[in-house]
């Protein structure tokens, strides 16, 4: 630190505080790839460039470290700070409790890396505002306990591989609580793809800007684009959602014949202008959309409803699975064990030489004949009392593994999947609300029904289990009290058997298994004509169509239902995606080649500022609008100036929903003195931007000096950007003849005694930057806070 110090007294001129107070230095094991501060508290993120996250408090003390097993693209906080997103290479999207960093929820969403996230929330109601639509309340506490949780295997500790712990009850309470704001997470990939996800957990929308058409008024006609080999860069939904401001490089190509209707994306459309687009110009560079979300915004209510539901059903789907999943494991074990000790019998008869099978022999036994030598020997020698005890055990311990899943979890499940079904069923029927999101009244009708042939299912499937295991049971105490009497030993304890239920076991369950073909796929059950006639007879009463449905298993009727809630949220998902489009196109920088940018290569920012802070009325229209600010730094080979860094302002609210005209937004290019390199910027608030800067002059590493600077966006003067026309496509060409040349004077500027390494992380909340140098330090600074000239020498 004396080192820095002395810089800074030399810059300081020994008399000036030095801008940013130093909160600490720490030396860190781990380059850093990604950072973000929490919104709401003093923990920063890092993810390690072996893809492992560490989270730390504002000292320093870590909280955590986890590792994915795959790596980390992207992430983001929710804007809660109680959650935190990371976007995975193989398309994965992963939340975190921020407690403990234990996973919450696992969604795959994309089928490339997720290279951006950005999760926001809708803007706080004022104090007295009344909001538009009615308050929502899930009525699902009222008549059911808390919901059951995914069944462990028995055998495995909580943590084990390949099962999932307990559900946290308080993510529950957070992602579906009626009185949780409502938020959307959008992610965006390395194909041109952003999926939208209500409350980070469900998926509502998909797009691809691929087939998107791109609209892009110029001054003497409006055209349409198309963005071919896209990648999305960044993104930024607004704090109404209802619009999504994108930066994705691409080729953007000219397309000759314009779309029918809105440019929205449909697959038909697509191909017409596919079959025209291709003999237009091309360009290859950085482009900013301006993607019309309004479906969030005007539809939050309904949308937040149906989300509230949905989710949960898919969560409560997934302890069905995972409980015919242990079920079937638990009982196929017990099976084995009994036919592993009661299957040498057919062997025995066979070396005896003996025309007969095990049914023969133990009906035999069962009537008064003499046991035969094969069935003598196998019940002495094989099997034995303590061996037919093991098996006895194993089927009953079986039988009650079965019972507790059931109870605890499966039977539970079923019934809340019905009612939230059922809450969605009445919602499905105000087609004035809901018909405009897809919540269709049919199929929300068939997965009804479908729930409850489960729910009858259930209940067919415990009574099943009860009378096997009775049989088994009778069996097994049969068997033991003739075991004792070949070996001349007393049967007072032993609990006589039923001769009847004894003929029966022989008959149907020795050589069958009645529960593992319920647990069983594709497979059909044989149901005798007089049930099937009088299950026909029954339909005339209403509440189901399906009078096949005996003949079904357990899992196949499962799956029949998921497929139904399938189907269901699909048209939710492909309504949704149908209603976003694009609004607005500006491209902002040409590259000469088609890129693969990372954020280090091509840093850029976002931010959304109060309209009142230097934006002009002709962006603002009112006090408590706010103006979206694009930052980026420009390629030195785009322009024949270098060093250059581009701000736009009033992007998205180029459209005045008041006087219905379009207004144009404005820039400006500042110029970065040629001693300095930008490493990675970031807005700030109360419009202001922060940049990392190396020093370019220096001859080796050791003496290289780097910088944190601060400067005001609102002493620049923007000029607005007219309307382009088609020859003059890209906006950095216009701005370049008045580009202006930024002095480190005009901000507050902090030295640095080494080269510092992007990211950037800085926290408008909270004041704070932390930056890291190419040495592996991290260093935190107060960015609101200056420090005594004394602090340094000290």
């Amino acid at each position: 630190m004396a080192e820095e110090a002395e810089v800074e007294m030399e810059t300081a001129a020994g008399a000036v505080p030095v801008p940013f107070q130093l909160q600490l230095d720490k030396s860190i094991p781990f380059q850093i790839n990604i950072a973000e501060w929490n919104p709401e508290k003093d923990l920063l993120a890092m993810v390690t460039e072996d893809s492992k996250v560490v989270l730390h408090r504002f000292n320093w003390q870590r909280l955590w470290m986890i590792s994915p097993g795959k790596c980390i693209t992207s992430l983001c906080w929710r804007p809660d700070g109680k959650v935190i997103a990371l976007g995975l290479e193989d398309g994965s999207i992963l939340l975190h409790d921020v407690e403990n960093g234990k996973l919450l929820k696992s969604i795959k969403s994309h089928s490339v890396a997720v290279i951006c996230l950005n999760w926001e929330e809708e803007a706080h109601i004022e104090k007295g505002e009344i909001d538009s639509a009615f308050v929502y309340e899930d009525r699902t506490r009222r008549f059911f306990p808390p919901a059951p949780r995914v069944p462990r295997m028995p055998g495995l500790n909580a943590g084990d591989a390949g099962f999932m712990d307990d559900l946290e009850d308080t993510f529950h309470e957070l992602s579906t609580s009626p009185r949780q704001h409502f938020n959307m997470l959008s992610s965006g990939d390395k194909d041109g793809c952003i999926c939208f996800s209500i409350f980070g957990i469900f998926p509502i929308g998909k797009i691809n800007i691929h087939k998107l058409s791109l609209c892009a008024p110029f001054l003497d006609k409006t055209a349409t684009f198309q963005l071919l080999n896209a990648s999305i860069h960044q993104l930024a939904l607004s704090k109404d959602l209802s619009q999504l401001v994108v930066l994705s490089f691409g080729e953007l190509e000219e397309n000759l014949v314009k779309p029918k209707g809105k440019n929205v994306q449909k697959d038909e459309e697509y191909a017409e202008v596919q079959k025209f687009s291709h003999t237009g110009d091309s360009s290859v560079g950085l482009h900013c959309l301006l993607l019309n979300t309004s479906i969030f915004l005007d539809r939050k209510n309904e949308l937040q409803q149906v989300a509230q539901q949905a989710s949960s059903i898919e969560d409560l789907v997934e302890v069905v699975r995972a409980s015919l999943s242990v079920m079937s494991k638990q009982w196929s074990e017990a099976m084995h064990s009994f036919h592993e000790k009661f299957d040498p019998l057919s062997s025995l008869i066979v070396s005896h030489g003996l025309d007969s099978n095990p049914q023969d022999e133990f009906l035999s036994v069962l009537f008064g004949a003499r046991t035969s030598p094969p069935l003598h020997q196998f019940l002495v020698n094989s099997l034995g009392e303590a061996g037919l005890k093991r098996v006895c055990k194993a089927v009953d311990t079986a039988g009650k593994e079965l019972h507790s899943v059931i109870h605890e979890h499966l039977q539970p499940a079923v019934e809340i999947i019905g009612f939230r079904i059922a809450e969605l069923r009445g919602l499905s029927r105000w087609r004035a609300r809901y018909h405009i999101i897809g919540l269709d009244e049919k199929l929300i009708d068939s997965a009804t029904e479908k729930a409850g042939m489960l729910l009858v299912h259930v209940e067919r499937f415990l009574r099943i289990l009860a009378i096997v295991l009775y049989q088994f049971q009778n069996f097994f105490n049969w068997v033991l009290r003739y075991i004792k009497i070949l070996m001349s030993e007393p049967i007072d304890q032993i609990q006589p058997a039923n001769s009847e239920l004894i003929v029966v076991f022989l008959k149907f369950l020795l050589d069958h298994d009645p529960i593992g073909e319920l647990l069983e796929v594709n497979k059909i059950i044989e149901v005798d004509v007089d049930t099937m006639q009088r299950i026909e007879q029954l339909v005339m009463f209403g509440g189901y169509s399906d009078t096949n449905y005996l003949e079904k298993t357990l899992s196949d009727e499962f799956n029949q239902l998921e497929q139904c809630l399938k189907e269901a949220f699909l048209l939710q998902f492909t309504t949704i995606s149908q209603k976003i489009h694009c609004e607005d196109l500006m491209p902002l920088y040409k590259v000469g080649y088609t890129p693969e940018v990372s954020s280090s290569d091509a840093p850029t920012s976002i931010f959304y500022y109060k309209g009142d802070h230097g934006a002009t009325s002709e962006v603002c229209t009112d006090g408590d609008s706010r103006v979206d600010y694009i930052c980026f730094k420009v390629p030195d080979e785009s322009l024949e100036l270098t060093n250059c860094i581009g701000i736009i302002r009033g992007f998205a609210n180029g459209l005045d929903p008041v006087q219905k005209r379009v207004t144009s937004p404005e820039a400006i290019l500042l110029c970065i003195p040629d001693a300095f390199q930008c490493i990675d910027l970031s807005l700030y608030k109360e419009n202001q931007i922060v940049l990392l800067l190396n020093e370019a002059t220096s001859t080796s590493e050791s003496t290289m000096r780097s910088l944190v600077m601060m400067v005001q966006i609102s002493d620049f003067c923007f000029l607005p950007l007219s309307r382009r026309t088609p020859a003059n496509l890209w906006t950095l060409q216009i701005l370049k003849a008045s580009a202006v040349d930024m002095h480190l004077e005009i901000g507050k500027v902090r030295y640095i005694s080494e080269p510092v390494t992007s990211p950037l992380a800085v926290s408008a909340s909270r004041g704070l930057a932390c930056v890291f140098t190419s040495r592996r330090h991290a260093m935190v600074y107060i960015l609101d806070e200056d420090e005594d000239e004394t602090s340094d020498i000290d």
